[in-house]
């Protein structure tokens, strides 16, 4: 089977992104299981080429068609946005404008199945405020490309899998989300998702209250709002269980009792997964037309430029990207 053709939006150009796109492209496992190809400014490439004091070299085509995928080479599309000098680690509109740019491009040739899937590097939000690009993130770029509201998302890390009812809002709005209808819906879409990428087993919900509030005893949202939905969903056929305290079920998915974990609110997944292996919790964008995997860090700014940061992350970014590729676009 042919290597899945991975997209990679450079990024912020004043951030890492550039200077771990270089160490991805070197990397030989990346070349094993994909075709990368980016989509940025040569003359920002350039730059993290020189910094990184990489011997790549970099081959600019007019089409994803004409990539030559030869490991040692970087084949790209330049946008040429940023073609003169910035700073690094300062928000600059330009770059704002570029990284927003880069993504909508990545984005589109996923629509038009050019690419197999795209992963990206990090963003600077500031950045792109100074740039008035109406969007806060990756996230709300790809709703308006893809035309999908409310796309999942899914950390993986080892072997778990986390989803999360809430993602950006405060833990009081959080708590006001879980509710029955909402707990369902997603139970149903993770599930789809699941699927969709191949892979099988139970899911989980995660309690939100201490001991999943130990029937009422220390809040009553599993017993009135999530205990149903799930009642429910086990009822349409969904294999589902839980409530399960969320200071265990994390562990037993890891353990493989459960394939994935429906999380209640943002850092309840977040310092799960993080905490196991920072570098190697990768997220992905569920329920679009295409396969998004991101690193789940920012741009860095007090390390860019610096020849410091690690590319793990992004790495496994673009192998997770190739894993799961053929599987999600199986028709």
């Amino acid at each position: 089977m042919e290597r899945p053709i991975i997209g990679i939006p450079l990024g912020d150009p004043a951030g890492i992104g550039p200077e771990i796109t270089v160490k991805t492209f070197e990397e030989k496992r990346v070349w094993e299981v994909a075709r990368p190809f980016l989509i940025g400014d040569l003359f920002v490439i350039n730059r993290a080429i020189e910094i990184t004091g990489s011997n790549l070299k970099v081959n600019v085509v007019s089409s994803v068609e004409d990539a030559k995928f030869e490991e040692g080479t970087i084949d790209m599309l330049d946008l040429d946005i940023v073609n003169s000098d910035y700073e690094f680690g300062k928000v600059d509109a330009r770059c704002g404008l570029a990284s927003f740019k880069y993504v909508e491009k990545a984005a589109k040739l996923c629509m038009e199945k050019k690419l197999d899937a795209m992963a990206t590097t990090p963003i600077n939000k500031e950045s792109l405020r100074a740039a008035e690009v109406p969007y806060i993130g990756h996230t709300e770029m790809l709703e308006e490309v893809s035309g999908v509201h409310d796309p999942l998302t899914m950390f993986e890390v080892n072997n778990l899998r986390v989803f999360f009812l809430s993602r950006h809002v405060s833990l009081s709005k959080a708590i006001e989300m879980v509710k029955y209808d909402r707990v369902l819906d997603y139970i149903i879409r993770c599930s789809e998702a699941m699927k969709k990428l191949g892979v099988e087993g139970t899911m989980a919900v995660a309690g939100l209250n201490p001991h999943c509030g130990e029937h009422g005893l220390f809040g009553y949202e599993e017993v009135e709002e999530i205990e149903p939905a799930i009642k429910e969903a086990q009822k349409r056929g969904y294999d589902v269980v839980g409530p399960i305290g969320a200071d265990s079920v994390f562990h037993m998915a890891l353990e493989g009792t459960f394939s994935s974990v429906l999380s209640l609110y943002h850092d309840q997944g977040h310092i799960a997964t993080k905490t196991y292996d920072f570098y190697k919790t990768i997220a992905i964008t569920n329920s679009m037309p295409f396969l998004r995997t991101s690193v789940d860090h920012g741009t860095a700014y007090p390390v860019a430029g610096k020849n410091i940061a690690s590319a793990v992350s992004m790495i496994e970014a673009v192998i997770l990207a190739a894993k799961y590729a053929p599987k999600f676009n199986h028709k």
